[in-house]
C-alpha cells in the first residue's frame, strides 16, 4: 500500500459513523479509499447505508489532517499496517464482515501454516481455571498453535504466559492504540511477546480509551481464530461476547464446564446448556473436535522405543492400560485416581513417545 492510499484509508477508517462494513462498501464501490474522497456525493448516497450524516462527516478536511498525524506515529514507531485486501492480512479475519479495514501490528507475528486458537475468560480466574488453562496450552504444544488473547488480567495473561513458557507464538489483541499499554502491570511481558508473536489493534494512537473499546476488540480475537475457548466466566462478561461473535462467524467455541455453585462457571455452563459451545472436559477435546492431525503441522513421526523413561504418573497410566487394554479417558482418570486434564496431557506425551494411540470416542490403547 502506498503512503497516499494509506493516508486516505486511515481517513476513511476514522470518519465518525462509518464502521468497517460501510467502509468496505465504499471502497468496493469506488475501487479505493482515495477514490471514495474523489467521488461525487450524489453517487455515494446511492450506496446502501450511506446517508447525509455520513457524507457530511466524510468530506471534512480534518479527516485527512488527523490521518497525516497518525502516519507520522506509524512511521516513527515502525508499525506494520495490514490492509484488509492485502495478502498478509489475517486470512480468517478477511471472512468477517465487520473485520477492520486496517490493523496495526507490532512484533514478529507469522500467521502462516499454523492453527490459531483464542483463549478468553474472566479476569477473576480461579486457581482451577488457571491450572486448566496452563494444561490446555501444554497439551496443544505438539500442534504448534498460535495462542490469541486480549492481554488483560486473569485468563488472558495466563494464556499468554503459558504460550511463552512453551515457546508458542502468542498474539495480544489490544483495546487501544500501540502508543500505550493496558494494564500497565503487564508491560513487563511485552518484550517477550513481541519476540515470539506480537500485538494487533485497529485503534489509533489518538483514540480515547474507554470500556466500549473492549467490545470492539473482541471481534478481532474471535475473527483471527478457528476456535475460541472460554476457560471461566460469570453469568455476564466480555468473554461471552467474544463467544457470541465467534458463533456469528461460524467458528467453533469451547467452554470449560464447572460446578453449578461456582460463580465463575455460570457463563461457561450456560454456553454449553444452550448449545453455543462444545464442552471442553479435557485439553485433547480441542484437536479431536477440530480434527487436527499432527502430521499436518510437520511434526516428525514418533517410533516406539524399546526402553523409554517414564515419570511416576506415566508409569501409573502405562501399567493400567497394559492390564486393561482399550479404555476411555475418563475411566483411566477415575481408576488411576488422577485429574482428567492431567491424564489427557500425560497421554499426549505418551503418544508422542510411541507408547499409546488415541482411538475414536476418546479411547486409548497400548501400541
Amino acid at each position: 500500500m502506498t503512503e497516499t492510499e494509506l493516508l486516505y484509508t486511515l481517513a476513511l477508517q476514522h470518519v465518525p459513523n462509518i464502521g468497517d462494513i460501510t467502509a468496505k462498501k465504499l471502497i468496493g464501490h469506488c475501487g479505493s479509499a482515495q477514490a471514495v474522497f474523489k467521488e461525487k456525493k450524489h453517487k455515494l448516497s446511492a450506496i446502501d447505508g450511506v446517508g447525509r450524516v455520513i457524507l457530511d462527516e466524510l468530506f471534512k478536511t480534518q479527516n485527512l489532517k488527523e490521518a497525516e498525524q497518525e502516519i507520522k506515529f506509524i512511521q516513527e514507531h515502525n508499525i506494520e499496517v495490514l490492509f484488509f485486501k492485502d495478502d498478509h492480512y489475517p486470512e480468517k479475519l478477511k471472512h468477517c464482515i465487520d473485520g477492520p479495514i486496517l490493523l496495526f501490528q507490532s512484533g514478529n507475528i507469522n500467521l502462516s501454516a499454523q492453527p490459531i486458537v483464542s483463549i478468553v475468560g474472566t479476569r477473576k480466574i480461579t486457581t482451577n481455571g488457571m491450572a486448566f488453562c496452563e494444561s490446555l496450552v501444554e497439551a496443544l504444544v505438539p500442534y504448534n498453535p498460535i495462542i490469541v488473547s486480549g492481554f488483560a488480567y486473569g485468563t488472558d495473561i495466563t494464556a499468554h504466559k503459558a504460550a511463552l513458557k512453551h515457546n508458542l507464538q502468542t498474539i495480544g489483541c489490544l483495546a487501544h492504540g500501540l502508543h500505550t499499554i493496558y494494564p500497565k502491570a503487564h508491560k513487563r511481558y511485552m518484550v517477550d511477546i513481541e519476540k515470539n508473536g506480537g500485538f494487533l489493534t485497529d485503534f489509533w494512537s489518538s483514540d480515547t480509551f474507554n470500556r466500549n473499546n473492549f467490545l470492539k476488540r473482541n471481534r478481532v480475537i474471535a475473527g483471527l481464530s478457528e476456535a475460541t475457548i472460554v476457560i471461566e466466566s460469570a453469568v455476564k462478561g466480555g468473554s461471552l461476547v467474544t463467544a457470541d461473535i465467534a458463533n456469528s462467524y461460524n467458528r467453533d467455541v469451547f467452554a470449560v464446564p464447572g460446578r453449578t455453585t461456582d460463580s465463575q462457571s455460570v457463563g461457561c455452563n450456560n454456553l454449553i446448556k444452550h448449545q453455543k459451545a462444545h464442552m471442553l472436559s479435557t485439553p485433547l477435546d480441542v484437536p479431536y473436535i477440530l480434527n487436527w492431525q499432527l502430521e499436518d503441522y510437520k511434526k516428525p513421526a514418533v517410533q516406539k522405543q524399546l526402553f523409554v523413561e517414564l515419570d511416576a504418573t506415566e508409569k501409573i497410566i502405562y501399567n493400567y492400560l497394559k492390564e486393561n487394554n482399550q479404555q476411555l479417558l475418563d475411566v483411566i482418570a477415575i481408576n488411576c485416581q488422577l485429574p482428567t486434564f492431567k491424564v489427557a496431557s500425560v497421554l499426549l506425551a505418551m503418544e508422542l513417545k510411541g507408547l499409546v494411540r488415541p482411538l475414536p470416542g476418546k479411547l486409548f490403547e497400548m501400541i
